[in-house]
């Protein structure tokens, strides 16, 4: 049997079971006098500029001559109006009414509470992997390689055990690093998170769905220096500009605190990385053997002089120790 077929028996399965949860919602809102359908329209209608009936048909996948009998219901209730395009005489743009609208609100107000009701019981981690689960499966259903990437300054509790998981595995399959070097980052962490403040170092966490997918941080060795660390992407969020954002936020956020300088340590076989770092004014200062993490390689130290560099980085990825 092949893995596609495999996947049939799962997806039917889900199917009959979130058949029965959009029941629900259906059920709740026919309390309403609305269903989930006639939901959906006024909801496309209050939420999509140039809003037409051909692109509801389009987008809602719904039968032209029972969208038009729903069209005709709204307007009779007086919730949806039409105005005549200006290009195409044919076509109507759609709007909501001020009934309209507080519809469309009261409806949002009353799934948000189903929905709320649904989820209330359950431990934050089980809402946090249904919110991740639903967003995978709409974005690989639809096609939709777009990422919605946010970037947060705050360290979370957690955090740091999966940037040290991260650090273990892609460092293990793209230079063959073995679990001393994980140990080393281990150290690298623990160390920090001794005298760790807010106050006066900073991470910048990248996550896509609740799940990090890159870091940075700027951690301060004195009031006028400070060291550039645990620079990390996910290798399927390289080379669309999150690496470039990321260092372009932690040297603009140096200059704002008045450091003169930042250094950073890496090692000769990220390239792509210290092509980078040269392009943003880095220059190498120093540099060792090193043998301990199951493969030779040469450890570098680079420094920047903030008064003296413009930030010009590169788009790439990679870590910074």
């Amino acid at each position: 049997m092949s893995y596609e077929s495999s996947l049939i028996p799962i997806v039917r399965k889900y199917n009959r079971f979130y058949t029965k949860v959009l029941g629900l919602l259906d059920k709740h809102l026919l309390a309403s006098d609305f269903s989930l359908s006639e939901a959906r329209v006024l909801y496309e209608i209050g939420n999509t500029e140039r809003c037409t009936a051909k692109l509801l048909i389009e987008q809602l996948r719904i039968d032209a001559g029972y969208l038009s009998r729903m069209l005709k219901h709204f307007e009779k209730l007086g919730l949806t109006y039409r105005v005549q395009s200006a290009e195409d005489a044919r076509s109507s743009f759609l709007f909501l009414s001020p009934a309209g609208k507080e519809t469309l609100a009261k409806m949002d107000a009353l799934s948000n509470e189903q929905i709320r009701k649904m989820i209330i019981e359950l431990p934050e981690q089980s809402q946090r992997n249904i919110a991740r689960s639903m967003s995978i499966i709409e974005r690989e259903l639809s096609n939709n390689n777009e990422r919605n990437i946010s970037i947060r300054t705050e360290l979370k509790p957690g955090d740091i055990g999966l940037l040290i998981h991260m650090h273990g595995w892609i460092y293990a399959r793209e230079c063959g690093y073995n679990h001393v070097f994980e140990a080393y980052v281990c150290k690298t962490f623990y160390d920090m998170l001794l005298t760790y403040s807010a106050e006066k170092d900073r991470f910048w966490i990248a996550e896509v769905d609740g799940e990090i997918v890159g870091s940075i941080a700027m951690i301060s060795h004195s009031d006028e220096k400070a060291q550039l660390r645990w620079f990390m992407l996910h290798p399927e969020f390289r080379g669309m500009g999150l690496g470039k954002k990321l260092l372009q936020e932690s040297l603009h956020y140096c200059r704002e605190r008045g450091f003169r300088s930042v250094f950073l340590e890496t090692t000769e076989d990220q390239k792509t990385a210290i092509s980078m770092y040269t392009r943003a004014g880095f220059r190498k200062v120093a540099e060792q053997e090193n043998n301990d993490w199951g493969v030779h390689h040469i450890e570098q130290t680079y420094e920047l002089h903030l008064q003296e560099a413009s930030l010009q980085p590169a788009d790439s990825a990679v870590e910074v120790n």
